[in-house]
Protein backbone atom coordinates (compact mmCIF):
# COMPACT_ATOMS: atom_id res chain seq x y z
CA UNK A 1 0.00 0.00 0.00
CA UNK A 2 2.00 3.25 -1.05
CA UNK A 3 2.23 6.17 1.19
CA UNK A 4 1.35 8.61 -0.98
CA UNK A 5 -1.62 6.63 -2.06
CA UNK A 6 -2.76 6.84 1.43
CA UNK A 7 -2.11 10.83 1.33
CA UNK A 8 -4.43 11.26 -1.89
CA UNK A 9 -6.84 9.17 0.16
CA UNK A 10 -6.98 10.69 3.01
CA UNK A 11 -7.32 14.20 2.32
CA UNK A 12 -10.87 13.68 0.74
CA UNK A 13 -11.93 11.56 3.44
CA UNK A 14 -11.30 14.23 6.77
CA UNK A 15 -13.22 16.98 4.56
CA UNK A 16 -15.93 13.95 4.02
CA UNK A 17 -16.05 13.57 7.66
CA UNK A 18 -15.81 17.02 8.73
CA UNK A 19 -18.71 17.68 6.51
CA UNK A 20 -21.13 14.66 7.48
CA UNK A 21 -20.06 15.95 11.08
CA UNK A 22 -21.78 18.94 10.01
CA UNK A 23 -24.58 17.87 8.08
CA UNK A 24 -26.07 15.19 10.97
CA UNK A 25 -25.99 18.12 13.71
CA UNK A 26 -27.97 20.10 11.51
CA UNK A 27 -30.07 17.16 10.47
CA UNK A 28 -30.29 16.44 14.28
CA UNK A 29 -31.53 20.36 14.72
CA UNK A 30 -34.12 19.87 12.34
CA UNK A 31 -35.46 16.75 13.45
CA UNK A 32 -35.52 18.42 17.27
CA UNK A 33 -38.79 20.37 18.16
CA UNK A 34 -38.08 24.19 18.31
CA UNK A 35 -38.50 25.27 22.13
CA UNK A 36 -40.23 28.09 23.13
CA UNK A 37 -38.54 31.46 21.63
CA UNK A 38 -39.32 34.64 20.45
CA UNK A 39 -42.39 34.50 18.09
CA UNK A 40 -41.23 37.39 15.87
CA UNK A 41 -38.38 38.89 17.83
CA UNK A 42 -34.60 38.92 16.51
CA UNK A 43 -33.85 38.51 20.05
CA UNK A 44 -32.67 35.72 22.35
CA UNK A 45 -34.50 32.90 22.09
CA UNK A 46 -35.75 30.71 25.96
CA UNK A 47 -36.51 27.90 26.84
CA UNK A 48 -39.61 26.51 29.15
CA UNK A 49 -40.77 23.71 31.05
CA UNK A 50 -42.39 22.81 27.67
CA UNK A 51 -40.68 22.93 24.48
CA UNK A 52 -42.61 24.39 21.96
CA UNK A 53 -44.19 27.29 24.56
CA UNK A 54 -43.55 30.63 25.72
CA UNK A 55 -42.15 30.98 29.43
CA UNK A 56 -44.84 31.65 32.17
CA UNK A 57 -43.02 33.62 35.16
CA UNK A 58 -44.06 35.17 38.00
CA UNK A 59 -42.71 38.43 39.89
CA UNK A 60 -41.40 37.39 43.36
CA UNK A 61 -40.20 39.13 46.22
CA UNK A 62 -37.94 37.72 49.25
CA UNK A 63 -38.06 41.00 51.39
CA UNK A 64 -40.60 39.37 53.98
CA UNK A 65 -40.23 39.05 58.01
CA UNK A 66 -42.52 38.39 60.77
CA UNK A 67 -42.90 42.29 61.25
CA UNK A 68 -43.62 42.66 57.48
CA UNK A 69 -47.11 41.79 57.96
CA UNK A 70 -48.35 43.56 60.49
CA UNK A 71 -49.22 46.49 58.63
CA UNK A 72 -50.62 47.47 55.15
CA UNK A 73 -51.83 44.15 54.72
CA UNK A 74 -55.53 42.77 53.56
CA UNK A 75 -54.25 39.15 53.01
CA UNK A 76 -52.16 36.74 54.42
CA UNK A 77 -50.50 33.82 52.87
CA UNK A 78 -51.93 30.48 53.36
CA UNK A 79 -48.50 29.80 54.87
CA UNK A 80 -48.57 32.12 57.46
CA UNK A 81 -46.58 34.97 58.39
CA UNK A 82 -43.77 33.44 57.35
CA UNK A 83 -40.03 35.04 56.55
CA UNK A 84 -37.96 34.71 53.16
CA UNK A 85 -35.41 33.42 55.04
CA UNK A 86 -37.52 29.97 55.79
CA UNK A 87 -36.20 27.58 53.22
CA UNK A 88 -39.15 25.36 53.94
CA UNK A 89 -41.88 28.06 51.98
CA UNK A 90 -39.26 28.80 49.35
CA UNK A 91 -39.48 25.25 48.53
CA UNK A 92 -43.08 24.87 49.01
CA UNK A 93 -43.66 28.58 47.01
CA UNK A 94 -41.33 26.87 43.42
CA UNK A 95 -43.20 23.39 44.31
CA UNK A 96 -46.95 25.13 43.91
CA UNK A 97 -45.81 27.42 41.13
CA UNK A 98 -44.63 24.20 39.29
CA UNK A 99 -47.69 22.37 39.69
CA UNK A 100 -49.68 25.16 37.91
CA UNK A 101 -47.44 25.43 35.00
CA UNK A 102 -45.30 28.37 36.03
CA UNK A 103 -41.87 27.84 34.84
CA UNK A 104 -40.14 29.96 36.91
CA UNK A 105 -40.05 33.14 39.40
CA UNK A 106 -38.34 37.05 38.53
CA UNK A 107 -36.91 37.60 41.86
CA UNK A 108 -36.85 41.11 43.20
CA UNK A 109 -33.47 42.10 44.48
CA UNK A 110 -30.74 44.49 44.73
CA UNK A 111 -27.20 43.54 46.34
CA UNK A 112 -27.64 43.97 50.35
CA UNK A 113 -26.47 41.43 52.82
CA UNK A 114 -29.98 40.19 53.81
CA UNK A 115 -31.41 39.88 49.90
CA UNK A 116 -28.24 38.31 48.95
CA UNK A 117 -28.45 36.05 51.59
CA UNK A 118 -32.07 35.10 50.33
CA UNK A 119 -31.28 34.48 46.92
CA UNK A 120 -28.71 32.28 47.58
CA UNK A 121 -31.05 30.33 49.32
CA UNK A 122 -33.79 30.34 46.44
CA UNK A 123 -30.93 29.26 43.53
CA UNK A 124 -29.87 26.19 45.70
CA UNK A 125 -33.67 25.61 45.91
CA UNK A 126 -34.58 26.33 42.43
CA UNK A 127 -31.43 24.17 41.00
CA UNK A 128 -32.44 21.44 42.93
CA UNK A 129 -36.63 21.84 41.83
CA UNK A 130 -35.36 22.45 38.06
CA UNK A 131 -37.18 25.75 38.01
CA UNK A 132 -35.80 29.04 36.46
CA UNK A 133 -34.73 32.49 38.07
CA UNK A 134 -34.53 36.26 36.26
CA UNK A 135 -33.87 38.77 38.38
CA UNK A 136 -35.81 42.23 38.53
CA UNK A 137 -32.98 44.63 39.63
CA UNK A 138 -35.16 47.52 42.34
CA UNK A 139 -32.97 50.87 40.38
CA UNK A 140 -35.02 53.15 42.31
CA UNK A 141 -35.09 53.33 46.39
CA UNK A 142 -38.81 53.95 48.15
CA UNK A 143 -39.13 57.22 47.39
CA UNK A 144 -39.06 56.58 43.39
CA UNK A 145 -35.53 58.23 42.98
CA UNK A 146 -32.23 56.39 41.74
CA UNK A 147 -29.91 54.42 44.47
CA UNK A 148 -27.32 56.15 46.17
CA UNK A 149 -24.38 55.67 43.47
CA UNK A 150 -27.16 55.91 40.77
CA UNK A 151 -25.43 54.46 37.63
CA UNK A 152 -22.34 53.15 39.30
CA UNK A 153 -24.03 51.20 42.47
CA UNK A 154 -26.30 49.37 39.35
CA UNK A 155 -22.90 48.66 37.49
CA UNK A 156 -21.28 47.04 40.67
CA UNK A 157 -24.26 45.19 41.90
CA UNK A 158 -24.56 43.56 38.33
CA UNK A 159 -20.64 42.33 38.41
CA UNK A 160 -21.71 40.93 41.78
CA UNK A 161 -24.82 39.11 40.28
CA UNK A 162 -23.25 38.41 37.60
CA UNK A 163 -19.70 36.65 39.23
CA UNK A 164 -21.47 34.87 41.88
CA UNK A 165 -24.75 33.31 39.52
CA UNK A 166 -24.33 33.65 35.87
CA UNK A 167 -23.09 30.12 35.87
CA UNK A 168 -26.00 28.49 38.01
CA UNK A 169 -28.29 26.37 35.89
CA UNK A 170 -31.49 28.00 37.33
CA UNK A 171 -30.49 31.36 35.44
CA UNK A 172 -30.10 29.27 32.15
CA UNK A 173 -33.52 29.96 30.85
CA UNK A 174 -32.23 32.55 28.02
CA UNK A 175 -28.61 32.32 26.43
CA UNK A 176 -27.33 34.82 29.30
CA UNK A 177 -28.90 35.35 32.94
CA UNK A 178 -31.33 37.88 32.24
CA UNK A 179 -32.02 40.74 34.61
CA UNK A 180 -35.03 43.44 34.15
CA UNK A 181 -33.66 46.99 35.55
CA UNK A 182 -36.35 48.28 37.34
CA UNK A 183 -36.78 52.21 36.87
CA UNK A 184 -34.82 52.92 34.04
CA UNK A 185 -36.97 55.68 33.62
CA UNK A 186 -35.17 57.20 36.55
CA UNK A 187 -31.95 57.43 34.84
CA UNK A 188 -30.56 58.93 31.53
CA UNK A 189 -29.80 57.29 28.22
CA UNK A 190 -26.24 57.71 28.73
CA UNK A 191 -25.69 56.63 32.12
CA UNK A 192 -28.07 53.73 31.21
CA UNK A 193 -25.61 52.94 28.07
CA UNK A 194 -22.59 53.18 30.16
CA UNK A 195 -23.59 50.38 32.58
CA UNK A 196 -25.10 48.05 29.85
CA UNK A 197 -21.98 48.26 26.61
CA UNK A 198 -19.92 45.81 28.71
CA UNK A 199 -22.52 43.95 30.88
CA UNK A 200 -24.31 42.99 27.72
CA UNK A 201 -21.42 40.36 26.67
CA UNK A 202 -22.59 38.26 30.09
CA UNK A 203 -26.30 39.06 30.76
CA UNK A 204 -29.55 40.08 29.36
CA UNK A 205 -30.45 43.37 30.36
CA UNK A 206 -34.35 44.23 29.76
CA UNK A 207 -35.53 48.53 30.48
CA UNK A 208 -39.23 48.57 32.56
CA UNK A 209 -40.05 51.86 30.13
CA UNK A 210 -44.12 52.04 30.74
CA UNK A 211 -44.16 52.99 26.87
CA UNK A 212 -43.29 53.52 23.40
CA UNK A 213 -41.31 56.60 23.72
CA UNK A 214 -39.66 55.47 27.31
CA UNK A 215 -38.56 52.21 25.47
CA UNK A 216 -37.34 53.63 22.22
CA UNK A 217 -35.22 55.97 23.87
CA UNK A 218 -33.19 52.98 25.05
CA UNK A 219 -33.81 50.75 22.05
CA UNK A 220 -30.07 50.70 21.70
CA UNK A 221 -28.61 49.97 24.82
CA UNK A 222 -30.83 47.38 26.34
CA UNK A 223 -31.91 43.75 25.27
CA UNK A 224 -35.94 44.35 25.20
CA UNK A 225 -38.46 45.53 27.83
CA UNK A 226 -40.65 43.73 30.43
CA UNK A 227 -44.01 46.33 31.34
CA UNK A 228 -44.74 45.79 35.20
CA UNK A 229 -48.29 47.22 34.41
CA UNK A 230 -50.30 46.10 37.91
CA UNK A 231 -52.51 48.80 37.96
CA UNK A 232 -54.32 48.78 35.07
CA UNK A 233 -58.13 47.76 34.82
CA UNK A 234 -58.70 45.99 31.48
CA UNK A 235 -62.33 46.49 31.95
CA UNK A 236 -61.87 50.71 32.11
CA UNK A 237 -58.92 51.80 30.47
CA UNK A 238 -59.38 52.62 26.62
CA UNK A 239 -56.98 50.98 24.41
CA UNK A 240 -55.13 48.64 27.14
CA UNK A 241 -54.66 45.65 24.73
CA UNK A 242 -53.85 48.05 21.70
CA UNK A 243 -50.83 49.35 24.26
CA UNK A 244 -49.65 45.86 24.88
CA UNK A 245 -49.64 45.39 21.02
CA UNK A 246 -47.68 48.89 20.17
CA UNK A 247 -44.92 47.94 22.93
CA UNK A 248 -44.79 44.70 21.07
CA UNK A 249 -43.82 46.03 18.36
CA UNK A 250 -41.76 49.00 19.85
CA UNK A 251 -39.64 46.18 21.10
CA UNK A 252 -39.41 43.48 18.32
CA UNK A 253 -38.07 46.34 15.84
CA UNK A 254 -34.90 46.70 17.52
CA UNK A 255 -34.88 43.10 18.15
CA UNK A 256 -35.33 42.93 21.84
CA UNK A 257 -37.74 40.33 24.00
CA UNK A 258 -40.66 41.56 25.34
CA UNK A 259 -42.03 40.51 28.70
CA UNK A 260 -46.17 41.40 28.90
CA UNK A 261 -47.54 41.96 31.93
CA UNK A 262 -50.98 39.85 33.90
CA UNK A 263 -52.23 40.57 37.24
CA UNK A 264 -55.39 39.39 38.92
CA UNK A 265 -56.29 42.98 40.46
CA UNK A 266 -54.61 45.49 42.29
CA UNK A 267 -55.31 47.81 45.26
CA UNK A 268 -53.21 50.36 46.41
CA UNK A 269 -55.48 51.86 49.35
CA UNK A 270 -52.75 50.36 52.38
CA UNK A 271 -50.29 52.24 50.80
CA UNK A 272 -51.31 55.32 50.42
CA UNK A 273 -52.99 55.33 46.90
CA UNK A 274 -56.25 55.55 45.62
CA UNK A 275 -56.61 52.92 42.62
CA UNK A 276 -58.37 49.78 42.88
CA UNK A 277 -59.20 47.02 40.42
CA UNK A 278 -61.32 44.15 41.26
CA UNK A 279 -60.66 40.74 41.31
CA UNK A 280 -63.77 39.63 39.89
CA UNK A 281 -63.55 36.07 41.25
CA UNK A 282 -60.57 35.61 38.38
CA UNK A 283 -61.89 36.93 35.27
CA UNK A 284 -59.75 40.41 35.45
CA UNK A 285 -56.78 38.27 35.47
CA UNK A 286 -58.15 36.04 33.16
CA UNK A 287 -59.03 38.99 30.42
CA UNK A 288 -55.18 40.51 31.51
CA UNK A 289 -53.50 36.96 30.56
CA UNK A 290 -55.62 36.96 27.40
CA UNK A 291 -54.79 40.70 26.49
CA UNK A 292 -50.96 39.87 27.35
CA UNK A 293 -50.86 36.87 25.05
CA UNK A 294 -52.56 39.07 22.18
CA UNK A 295 -49.47 40.68 22.51
CA UNK A 296 -47.29 37.99 21.27
CA UNK A 297 -45.02 37.81 23.89
CA UNK A 298 -41.63 36.54 24.33
CA UNK A 299 -42.39 35.70 28.12
CA UNK A 300 -45.32 35.95 30.54
CA UNK A 301 -44.97 38.15 33.73
CA UNK A 302 -47.67 37.70 36.23
CA UNK A 303 -48.02 40.42 38.83
CA UNK A 304 -47.55 39.09 41.43
CA UNK A 305 -47.16 35.65 43.69
CA UNK A 306 -46.80 37.39 46.62
CA UNK A 307 -46.77 41.24 46.64
CA UNK A 308 -49.53 41.49 49.20
CA UNK A 309 -49.10 45.25 50.12
CA UNK A 310 -50.52 45.61 46.36
CA UNK A 311 -52.85 42.69 46.40
CA UNK A 312 -51.50 41.79 43.37
CA UNK A 313 -50.49 38.42 44.33
CA UNK A 314 -51.36 34.37 43.42
CA UNK A 315 -49.76 32.53 46.48
CA UNK A 316 -52.70 31.07 48.66
CA UNK A 317 -54.05 32.95 50.23
CA UNK A 318 -56.23 33.10 53.39
CA UNK A 319 -59.18 34.79 51.44
CA UNK A 320 -58.94 33.68 47.84
CA UNK A 321 -57.52 30.35 49.18
CA UNK A 322 -55.57 28.32 45.37
CA UNK A 323 -58.44 30.48 43.15
CA UNK A 324 -55.80 31.69 41.54
CA UNK A 325 -53.37 29.40 40.91
CA UNK A 326 -56.05 27.21 39.45
CA UNK A 327 -56.76 29.88 37.10
CA UNK A 328 -52.86 29.88 35.95
CA UNK A 329 -53.41 26.24 35.77
CA UNK A 330 -56.39 26.02 33.41
CA UNK A 331 -55.57 28.98 31.15
CA UNK A 332 -51.44 28.45 30.94
CA UNK A 333 -50.85 24.83 32.60
CA UNK A 334 -50.76 23.05 29.54
CA UNK A 335 -48.31 25.39 28.31
CA UNK A 336 -48.35 29.04 26.10
CA UNK A 337 -48.16 27.81 22.42
CA UNK A 338 -45.38 29.96 20.64
CA UNK A 339 -47.42 32.75 18.92
CA UNK A 340 -46.99 33.92 14.94
CA UNK A 341 -45.54 37.10 13.99
CA UNK A 342 -47.78 39.62 14.26
CA UNK A 343 -49.89 41.50 11.81
CA UNK A 344 -48.30 44.35 10.51
CA UNK A 345 -45.53 44.81 13.33
CA UNK A 346 -42.33 46.01 12.22
CA UNK A 347 -39.95 43.44 11.58
CA UNK A 348 -36.48 44.85 11.59
CA UNK A 349 -34.03 42.09 12.04
CA UNK A 350 -36.77 40.38 13.84
CA UNK A 351 -38.29 37.25 11.87
CA UNK A 352 -36.95 33.90 10.65
CA UNK A 353 -33.78 35.95 9.86
CA UNK A 354 -33.20 37.72 12.77
CA UNK A 355 -33.94 34.04 14.64
CA UNK A 356 -30.96 32.42 12.82
CA UNK A 357 -28.66 35.16 13.54
CA UNK A 358 -29.09 34.58 17.81
CA UNK A 359 -29.02 30.49 17.05
CA UNK A 360 -32.68 29.81 16.03
CA UNK A 361 -32.35 26.45 13.96
CA UNK A 362 -33.23 27.13 10.59
CA UNK A 363 -34.08 23.74 9.31
CA UNK A 364 -36.65 22.91 11.70
CA UNK A 365 -40.06 22.80 10.87
CA UNK A 366 -41.39 26.15 12.61
CA UNK A 367 -38.70 27.75 10.38
CA UNK A 368 -41.01 27.50 7.67
CA UNK A 369 -38.09 26.92 5.18
CA UNK A 370 -37.57 23.83 3.25
CA UNK A 371 -35.18 20.97 5.14
CA UNK A 372 -31.87 21.72 3.16
CA UNK A 373 -29.96 18.61 4.85
CA UNK A 374 -32.51 16.16 3.05
CA UNK A 375 -30.57 17.74 -0.06
CA UNK A 376 -26.62 18.59 0.94
CA UNK A 377 -26.70 14.73 2.48
CA UNK A 378 -26.96 13.22 -0.25
CA UNK A 379 -25.37 15.45 -2.55
CA UNK A 380 -22.57 15.16 -1.00
CA UNK A 381 -22.75 11.14 -0.60
CA UNK A 382 -22.42 11.26 -4.01
CA UNK A 383 -19.64 13.51 -4.73
CA UNK A 384 -17.64 11.98 -1.92
CA UNK A 385 -17.89 8.36 -3.56
CA UNK A 386 -16.55 9.56 -7.03
CA UNK A 387 -14.10 11.36 -5.08
CA UNK A 388 -12.79 7.70 -3.95
CA UNK A 389 -13.72 6.65 -7.69
CA UNK A 390 -11.33 8.92 -9.53
CA UNK A 391 -8.78 8.86 -6.80
CA UNK A 392 -8.76 4.99 -6.77
CA UNK A 393 -8.15 5.13 -11.17
CA UNK A 394 -5.63 7.45 -10.99
CA UNK A 395 -3.56 5.19 -8.35
CA UNK A 396 -3.75 1.96 -10.35
CA UNK A 397 -2.53 4.10 -13.67
CA UNK A 398 1.29 3.84 -13.85
CA UNK A 399 1.84 4.65 -17.35
CA UNK A 400 0.60 8.54 -17.02
CA UNK A 401 3.24 10.82 -17.84
CA UNK A 402 3.19 13.15 -14.55
CA UNK A 403 4.61 10.40 -12.79
CA UNK A 404 1.53 9.66 -10.40
CA UNK A 405 0.43 6.14 -9.99
CA UNK A 406 0.91 2.30 -8.36
CA UNK A 407 -1.25 3.34 -5.74
CA UNK A 408 -3.67 0.78 -3.49
CA UNK A 409 -4.58 -1.25 -6.87
CA UNK A 410 -0.91 -1.49 -8.15
CA UNK A 411 -0.15 -3.87 -11.22
CA UNK A 412 2.29 -6.59 -10.23
CA UNK A 413 5.89 -6.02 -11.63
CA UNK A 414 8.55 -3.62 -11.53
CA UNK A 415 7.76 0.16 -11.24
CA UNK A 416 8.55 2.33 -14.51
CA UNK A 417 10.75 4.81 -14.35
CA UNK A 418 10.10 8.59 -13.42
CA UNK A 419 9.25 10.99 -15.84
CA UNK A 420 11.68 13.83 -16.18
CA UNK A 421 10.82 16.47 -13.91
CA UNK A 422 7.83 15.06 -11.99
CA UNK A 423 7.21 14.83 -8.09
CA UNK A 424 8.19 11.10 -8.16
CA UNK A 425 11.77 12.21 -9.78
CA UNK A 426 12.30 14.93 -7.67
CA UNK A 427 11.55 12.83 -4.44
CA UNK A 428 13.90 10.00 -5.55
CA UNK A 429 17.02 12.44 -6.33
CA UNK A 430 16.40 13.80 -2.64
CA UNK A 431 16.11 10.24 -1.26
CA UNK A 432 19.56 8.96 -3.47
CA UNK A 433 21.10 12.52 -1.75
CA UNK A 434 20.28 11.20 1.79
CA UNK A 435 21.33 8.17 1.14
CA UNK A 436 24.56 9.24 -0.43
CA UNK A 437 25.56 11.60 2.71
CA UNK A 438 24.59 8.65 4.66
CA UNK A 439 27.09 5.83 2.98
CA UNK A 440 29.74 8.89 3.38
CA UNK A 441 29.99 8.95 6.90
CA UNK A 442 29.21 5.17 7.32
CA UNK A 443 26.29 5.49 8.51
CA UNK A 444 24.02 3.49 6.34
CA UNK A 445 24.02 0.32 4.43
CA UNK A 446 23.91 0.89 0.49
CA UNK A 447 20.74 2.55 -0.54
CA UNK A 448 18.34 0.44 -2.29
CA UNK A 449 16.56 3.34 -3.39
CA UNK A 450 16.09 3.33 -7.28
CA UNK A 451 18.42 5.72 -9.31
CA UNK A 452 16.30 8.69 -10.40
CA UNK A 453 16.09 9.34 -14.44
CA UNK A 454 17.73 12.73 -15.86
CA UNK A 455 15.98 15.99 -14.82
CA UNK A 456 15.80 19.06 -16.01
CA UNK A 457 16.89 20.63 -12.35
CA UNK A 458 20.09 18.56 -12.83
CA UNK A 459 23.29 18.24 -15.10
CA UNK A 460 22.62 14.66 -16.07
CA UNK A 461 24.76 13.15 -14.05
CA UNK A 462 22.92 10.48 -11.40
CA UNK A 463 23.46 9.60 -7.98
CA UNK A 464 25.30 6.32 -8.59
CA UNK A 465 28.07 5.23 -6.91
CA UNK A 466 27.84 8.11 -3.77
CA UNK A 467 28.12 10.96 -6.53
CA UNK A 468 25.51 14.44 -5.31
CA UNK A 469 23.81 15.26 -8.27
CA UNK A 470 24.60 18.84 -9.05
CA UNK A 471 21.75 20.88 -9.05
CA UNK A 472 22.22 23.44 -11.94
CA UNK A 473 18.42 24.71 -11.74
CA UNK A 474 19.48 26.57 -8.74
CA UNK A 475 21.48 28.78 -6.96
CA UNK A 476 24.35 27.91 -4.65
CA UNK A 477 23.13 28.09 -1.63
CA UNK A 478 19.01 27.45 -2.34
CA UNK A 479 19.77 23.42 -3.78
CA UNK A 480 16.16 22.30 -3.04
CA UNK A 481 14.03 20.64 -5.99
CA UNK A 482 10.70 21.62 -4.59
CA UNK A 483 8.08 20.38 -2.08
CA UNK A 484 7.00 17.09 -1.96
Amino acid sequence: MNTSAWRRLIAPALVGIAFLTGVSATSGAAAAPRVAASSGSGGPSATSAQPGHVPVLAYYYIWFDARSWETKKSDLPELGKYSSDDVAVMRQHVQWAKSAGIDGFIVSWKHTPTLDARLAKLVDIAEQENFKLSIIYQGLDVNRDPLPGGAATVARDLDWFSWNYSQRAPFNMFPKPLVIWSGTWGFSAADIAGVTATRRDHLLILASERNVDGYNRLARVVDGDAYYWSSVNPATYDGYAQKLVEMRQAVDASGGLWFAPAAPGFDARRNQGTSVVPRNDGKTFEQEIAAALDSRPDALGLISWNEFTENSHIEPSRNYGFRYLDVVAQRLGDGVPVPELLPGAAHGGSSSAGNQADGADSSSSSSHGFPTGLVVFPAFLIFFVVVLFVAGRRARRPDRPDGWGGGLWRPGGPRRPAAPGSRRARREARQAQTFARLRRLGKAAPSRVPSPSPSPFTSGTTAQDGALPVLSGLPAGQRRDGFD
